[in-house]
């Protein structure tokens, strides 16, 4: 088998609800635009993969998948992903880690559908199913969080984690409300995006472990191990960190050996596609820590990542940004939660998903190639 061509039909995202995730993410709405990644090959497999999410438009990074990674790709058998994996990976610099990650997923799609197989399967399954957790976005008023977090309650949601304010006392004020209102048995999470200093991120971080939270996710700058390490002396609460490292899974390793972050962290679009998360989960595996999964950026990368997911034994959870409408798009049926708070295996062949080619072909902004 042999790639015969690569290509992105860029397609509109319209009517995107005004959302913010954290100070460095800013405010995202209004109208972006996905990519459908498609290597072709010549025994008419053709694999997939959507690059581009609402806050990072794929118009940003096609020009560079098609100058720099599809001349790589096109004549070579498209099975051969760990030789075309390092070869990408070569190129990041020129191409980014994202246009990476897209041609990784599509690759895998085309590997399940010639096995005829599930990429979990491919990857060998460990599980069918992974409790999600619903992740909000950012409020300035404790009762919001609290609220919502009571709603997914009632809809069978077990695990809410929480974006907050970034003022390490509205966010200490926000922990205690959310926890008062769904109860000690609840699982919660505190996302603090990098917002605080070391001091802050002590004061938070005792706070929440007296509060019970699950884990402490990004308190500290992403390249701040000094600091890392220090707090993780401090606070018993995990620390989890490593989800924007520069480069892609090595970047993990003077973590480790910092013994800076407990969990290890990352996904599908800024770990170089399946092939990049399956290797930092196996390492993460080595030192018996978790690897958790941050959300892709888009429908299809969740997919993805839920597929890598259901091949992990150290992962515990499957990550869901709110609002649903900020973050899926262009499948014709995305990834639900059932009533008691699970997300479950897509068991197709390849990626398994169904993509909305009618909307992509209804929306399309032009063919790249």
């Amino acid at each position: 088998m042999k790639i015969t061509d690569v290509t992105v039909t860029l397609f509109k995202w319209e009517n995107i609800p005004t959302t913010n995730y954290s100070p460095l993410s800013g405010t995202i709405g209004g109208e972006s635009n996905l990519g459908l990644v498609t290597i072709s090959t010549d025994e008419g497999i053709d694999g997939h993969a959507f690059l581009g999410s609402s806050s990072q438009p794929a118009n940003l990074d096609t020009d560079s998948l098609i100058k720099f990674l599809k001349p790589v790709l096109v004549g070579q058998n498209p099975l051969d992903r760990e030789r075309l994996f390092q070869s990408l990976t070569q190129l990041v610099r020129k191409a980014g880690i994202r246009t990476v990650g897209a041609c990784d997923i599509a690759l895998w799609d085309v590997a399940g559908k010639a096995a005829k197989m599930p990429i979990h399967q491919l990857l060998g399954t460990y599980r069918t199913s992974v409790r999600a957790y619903a992740s909000s976005t950012v409020y300035q008023d404790p009762e919001r969080y609290a609220d919502e977090a009571t709603q997914m309650k009632s809809e069978g949601w077990t695990t809410y984690k929480i974006h907050p304010p970034t003022d390490p006392d509205l966010d200490i004020a926000c922990c205690i409300q959310i926890r008062e209102a769904v109860g000690d048995n609840h699982t919660l999470m505190l996302d603090s995006t990098w917002a605080y200093d070391y001091p802050q991120a002590v004061k938070v971080g005792r706070a929440i472990q007296d509060l019970d939270y699950y884990w402490y996710e990004d308190p500290l700058a992403d390249d701040d191990i000094y600091n890392y390490t220090k707090l993780k002396q401090q606070i018993h609460i995990p620390l989890m960190a490593t989800e924007q490292t520069l480069g892609n899974f090595t970047a993990y390793a003077p973590w480790i050996m910092s013994q800076a972050t407990d969990y290890l962290r990352g996904d599908v679009t800024v770990k170089g596609g399946i092939t990049g998360v399956m290797k930092t989960a196996h390492l993460a595996e080595s030192f018996h820590m978790n690897y958790e999964v941050h959300h892709g950026g888009n429908s299809l990368n969740n997919v993805a990542n839920l597929h890598a997911i259901m091949a992990m034994k150290n992962c515990e959870f499957f990550e869901v940004l709110l609002p649903s409408g900020a973050q899926k798009y262009g499948l014709e049926t995305d990834i639900d939660i059932d009533s008691e708070g699970n997300a479950h295996a897509f068991n197709k062949p390849g990626l398994g998903a169904d993509i909305d080619f009618d909307l992509i072909k209804r929306n399309k902004i032009a063919v790249v190639s």
